[in-house]
C-alpha cells in the first residue's frame, strides 16, 4: 500500500473504471481533543488478494459510529495508526473462492473504511431481504445502531409499559431507535435531550417523543424537570457527564440507568466527572448497568423479529442522515461527532445513489 497524498479531507481519482485499485483509510496521529481531516489519509493499493476459501467484496454502505471516536485514542483494541480503519460495511461479492459465498450475494462485515475487503464466511452475515426495507436498514434499526436501543430497552433497562423515559442525545442513531423502540413497547412519557431546538422539535413532531429539551438551554438538572416534572423511570444514557448527574436526581424509586455511551467526554477526555448525591443510589433503589452490544450478537434474529414488520407496515421509520459517495466518510463521521446528523450516519457509494426520474 502506499499513501496517495491525499489527507482525510481529500480523496484520490476513483471509479467504476478502476477496478484494480482498492482505496482505504488510516489515522495517521492520536487525537487531541476533537479529530480533524488532519488525522486521516486515504491509501491507494491494489485489490486484496483472497486466499481459497475467501472472497472479495466491493463495500456498498458504510456505518460511522460514535465509538470511533474512541478506538482513535491510544486504548487497549483501539485503531492502530498508519493501517486500515476497520467498522460495519455492507458489500456485494464481485469474486469468490468459496462455495460458501455466492458472486454477487450482499453480505454484511466489519472491514469498514475501505473501498473492498477480503473476507471469509466466518466473518460475514449473509442479509436476509425482507420486501420494502433498503439495505441501509441492517446499519441503522436493523444494525448494531438498532441493537443497541433494543438490548437496552428489553434486557438492561427491562422497560415495562407505561414506564416514563428519558433518552439523553435523542437525535442521534441509538436515540432515534431507542425513542421509536420505546413507543412500540408502550413506554408512558417520553423525553430526551439534543443539541438544538431544531432537533428538539424534529424529535417531538416526527419520532414520537412527548418533550425534547435543548441541553444549552441551562443546567440538565432544570431543564430535565421542566420536561418530566413528575420523573422518570428508566433513563438510557449517551452521553454522561451533568445529564447523567440530571438523571440520577430525577429518577424514582427502583429506576435504571443504562449506559451506552459518553459522548460528552469524547473529545474533552479532562473534562470533570459527573457529581450527584451517591446517597440517591442506595434511597431509591437505582441500578446502573452499562453493556457492549457485541455481547448480544445472538440477539439479531429478534431485533429483525421485532422491527420488520414495523418497518413494512409504516409504524417504524428509519431516521438516517445518508452522506453520498465513500469520499465522504471523514466529513461524515467529523460532522456526526459535531451533531450534524439526525438518527444514523451512513455513507453510501455513489452507484447506490436512487436515480431521479
Amino acid at each position: 500500500m502506499h499513501p496517495t497524498g491525499c489527507p482525510g479531507g481529500a480523496f484520490p481519482p476513483y471509479g467504476p473504471g478502476m477496478n484494480e485499485t482498492a482505496i482505504t483509510v488510516h489515522q495517521t496521529a492520536r487525537p487531541h481533543g476533537f479529530p480533524t481531516t488532519e488525522h486521516f489519509a486515504f491509501v491507494e493499493s491494489p485489490l486484496p488478494v483472497t486466499p481459497a476459501g475467501s472472497a472479495l467484496v466491493e463495500n456498498l454502505y458504510w456505518s460511522v459510529d460514535p465509538y470511533h471516536r474512541e478506538l482513535m485514542d491510544d486504548v487497549r483494541g483501539g485503531f492502530a495508526l498508519d493501517a486500515p480503519l476497520e467498522g460495519r460495511a455492507i458489500g456485494r461479492v464481485i469474486a469468490s473462492r468459496t462455495p460458501r459465498l455466492a458472486e454477487g450475494e450482499i453480505v454484511f462485515h466489519r472491514q469498514g473504511w475501505r473501498t473492498h475487503a477480503a473476507v471469509t464466511p466466518e466473518e460475514v452475515r449473509q442479509l436476509p431481504r425482507f420486501d420494502g426495507v433498503p439495505l441501509t436498514a441492517y446499519l441503522s434499526t436493523l444494525g448494531g445502531t438498532g441493537l443497541t436501543a433494543y438490548v437496552a430497552l428489553t434486557r438492561i433497562a427491562r422497560l415495562h409499559e407505561g414506564e416514563d423515559l428519558f433518552v439523553s442525545a435523542a437525535a442521534g442513531g441509538v436515540g432515534t431507535a431507542t425513542g421509536r423502540f420505546a413507543r412500540l413497547l408502550g413506554v408512558g412519557r417520553l423525553v430526551g435531550s439534543a443539541g438544538s431546538a431544531t432537533k428538539a422539535a424534529h424529535l417531538v413532531r416526527q419520532v414520537g417523543y412527548d418533550a425534547v429539551f435543548d441541553y444549552h438551554d441551562g443546567p440538565a438538572a432544570d431543564l430535565l424537570g421542566h420536561v418530566a416534572p413528575g420523573g422518570i423511570d428508566v433513563f438510557v444514557d449517551n452521553v454522561g457527564g451533568e445529564q447523567l448527574a440530571a438523571a440520577v436526581g430525577a429518577l424514582r424509586e427502583f429506576g435504571r440507568i443504562v449506559r451506552v455511551g459518553t459522548i460528552s467526554q469524547y473529545n474533552t477526555p479532562d473534562a470533570p466527572l459527573p457529581r450527584f448525591n451517591y446517597a440517591e443510589i442506595v434511597e431509591k433503589s437505582l441500578r446502573m448497568e452499562g453493556f457492549l452490544v457485541s455481547n448480544y450478537r445472538d440477539l439479531q434474529e429478534e431485533l429483525y423479529e421485532f422491527a420488520v414488520p414495523h418497518l413494512q407496515t409504516g409504524r417504524l421509520a428509519l431516521d438516517e442522515t445518508v452522506v453520498d459517495g465513500f469520499e465522504g466518510i471523514v466529513h461524515a463521521f467529523l460532522g456526526m461527532l459535531r451533531g450534524e446528523n439526525t438518527g444514523k450516519t451512513v455513507v453510501r457509494d455513489r452507484t447506490q445513489t436512487p436515480s431521479v426520474d
